[in-house]
């Protein structure tokens, strides 16, 4: 019998929810998975949900472990700051951290009609075949769980199921340093020789390209459709997320090892929750629910949606939004970002027309486009950008354009037809600093981003720049002035500065927040460097009251 016979996560409706996360601590997901199975067992999640993500460095190690097999002495594991976490899952320790692929399937193996052998079994086969993509041959060990290559270990398993619903699941070595398995004996194995894909195949691969091969072979192997989903829109009520108390015990009322790892487990310091400046009433009323209405049935998408920006209803009340084009899904995985990944259509050629007649029902004379990034394509979207522009200037008479691009990739060309089709500002934000940019924004980098905003301050005719940057993800007050700095050397003159706010706890924490009188102390000085315009605050997004900078900016 076929694996994908065996393997069938929702046989209600042949579909499974995917949430696609960055990196994440692990007691964050781990306390997820456990709300999971919570609704899961309820029935109030009718599905199965799937969870692929990085881990910050953590050393994790089975409900009966050894923790004999960490082989380092204690100091020297607190001088890493490598946390060891007990959880429910069997086997030995293993190590979790950046560049390694993280899958938690959540099952219903009962509705699923599959065992737990079976469904460890479509695990290692999912790894197997996502290697063998990228040239990589691996196999089973008939002796020890995981995927293995020439007696090198390359993916490993570990599961758990409370309620007949699995939890835990699987982790595959894309590009991670594998320093830290020489600290421990990896699944208690001594002396075994831990590999990922980039040592075998001796050339670089990336996270990206492995998460979408495995979310590939998750739907070819189980035999479903993958539905992705942001973590926020996940359907679990209220009432059966339980407390960090009740999840503290087991069914049996003991003690879970969660508990009991406590003690070797450093608590992270962050925030505590949003302070009064950040909180107001949120305006409704008709001209709300008329823009949304008329967005949605139009098929199309508003960054202010995907992206949960906390002004949405403000905008939409006062009749105004952000149009977001090329699809609704991203090629990238930027950790502060809440658009999913995993683009799966080409872009809709109708897309431009659908924009230019949705802005003229609005009755808009600023009229502001911005995309998800497209490194999938080609020119990565420019084209679009550029019949866009076109279609609204046609459309609307004496209307204004303001686009919001990514970076192309560095192609110079792309943000040539871009420009031709003269959009009145062309945004592109820096979002941090350069210093955060592995951490924040893995695909990007910071010199390309000012290169694009040198290349459009250079343009003939000439087009005003404007660019953003975020506060409070863990930058000091001398990286913001040097990114100031860089920015205005580029020839960008338009600023906006604004609170970074986390989408869910799957992105990263909020490391600071700003009060209101940093804000104006930066526009102040930003000013005197010698920027014309400028809005800070905690609010402040890149297209938030964009009309009215732009006014500013031709009063001068």
């Amino acid at each position: 019998m076929s694996i994908s016979s065996h393997h069938s996560i929702d046989t209600k409706s042949g579909t499974c929810l995917a949430v696609e996360l960055s990196v994440t601590d692990y007691d964050e997901i781990h306390r997820l998975q456990l709300d999971m199975v919570a609704a899961r067992y309820a029935g109030v999640l009718d599905r199965d949900v799937v969870f692929i993500l990085e881990h910050n460095p953590v050393f994790t190690i089975g409900r009966h472990g050894n923790l004999d097999h960490l082989i380092v002495d204690r100091s020297t594991q607190e001088q890493k700051r490598i946390p060891v976490i007990r959880i429910e899952r069997g086997g030995e320790i293993t190590y979790h951290g950046p560049g390694q692929v993280v899958g938690y399937p959540i099952i219903d193996l009962k509705a699923a009609r599959i065992s737990v052998k079976a469904h460890m079994n479509a695990l290692e086969e999912i790894m197997i075949r996502t290697a063998a993509d990228f040239g990589v041959e691996a196999a089973r060990n008939p002796i020890n769980p995981g995927i293995w290559v020439d007696g090198r270990k390359l993916g490993s398993i570990g599961v758990a199921v409370r309620h007949g619903i699995t939890f835990h699941g699987f982790a595959l070595n894309v590009n991670l340093s594998l320093e830290p398995f020489s600290w421990i004996n990896p699944c208690g194995l001594e002396g075994v020789r831990m590999t990922s894909l980039e040592k075998e195949k001796n050339a670089a691969v990336t996270v990206t390209a492995v998460r979408n091969r495995i979310w590939h072979h998750l739907a070819e192997v189980a035999d479903l459709q993958i539905d992705f989903v942001a973590l926020s829109s996940l359907p679990v009520s209220r009432s059966t997320r339980k407390t960090d108390d009740a999840l503290a015990n087991d069914e049996t009322g003991k003690p879970t090892p969660q508990k009991m790892a406590e003690h070797i487990r450093q608590p992270a310091n962050r925030p505590a929750g949003k302070p009064k400046w950040l909180r107001r009433r949120l305006p409704s009323g008709p001209a709300h629910e008329k823009v949304r209405n008329l967005i949605r049935t139009q098929g199309l998408h508003t960054v202010c949606e995907q992206a949960k920006c906390p002004n949405q209803f403000e905008c939409f009340s006062q009749q105004t939004a952000t149009f977001l084009i090329l699809g609704d899904r991203c090629t990238r995985d930027c950790r502060f970002c809440n658009v999913p990944p995993g683009p799966d259509q080409p872009p809709d050629p109708d897309e431009p027309r659908r924009v230019a007649e949705t802005a003229r029902k609005m009755e808009l004379k600023y009229v502001v486009i911005t995309s998800v990034t497209r490194d999938d394509l080609p020119d990565g979207g420019a084209a679009l950008f550029a019949e866009t522009i076109r279609r609204v200037h046609r459309a609307i008479d004496d209307v204004r354009v303001e686009v919001l691009i990514p970076d192309f990739q560095g192609k110079a060309d792309a943000l040539k037809t871009v420009l031709a089709a003269r959009p009145d500002v062309l945004n592109h934000n820096i979002e941090t600093v350069a210093r955060l940019y592995p951490i924040a924004r893995p695909q990007a980098e910071y010199g390309r981003s000012l290169e694009l905003l040198n290349r459009v301050s250079t343009h003939n005719p000439p087009i005003p720049s404007k660019s953003g940057l975020m506060l409070g993800l863990g930058e000091s007050e001398a990286e913001i002035e040097e990114c100031l700095r860089d920015i205005f050397d580029t020839g960008c003159h338009m600023l906006t500065l604004g609170q970074y706010l986390q989408p869910s706890r799957g992105h990263l924490p909020v490391a600071r927040f700003v009060p209101p009188e940093e804000f104006d102390a930066w526009r102040n000085t930003a000013l005197k460097m010698g920027f014309k315009h400028v809005a800070s605050g905690p609010f402040v997004r890149s297209s938030y009251h964009a009309k009215d900078l732009y006014r500013e900016s031709r009063k001068i």
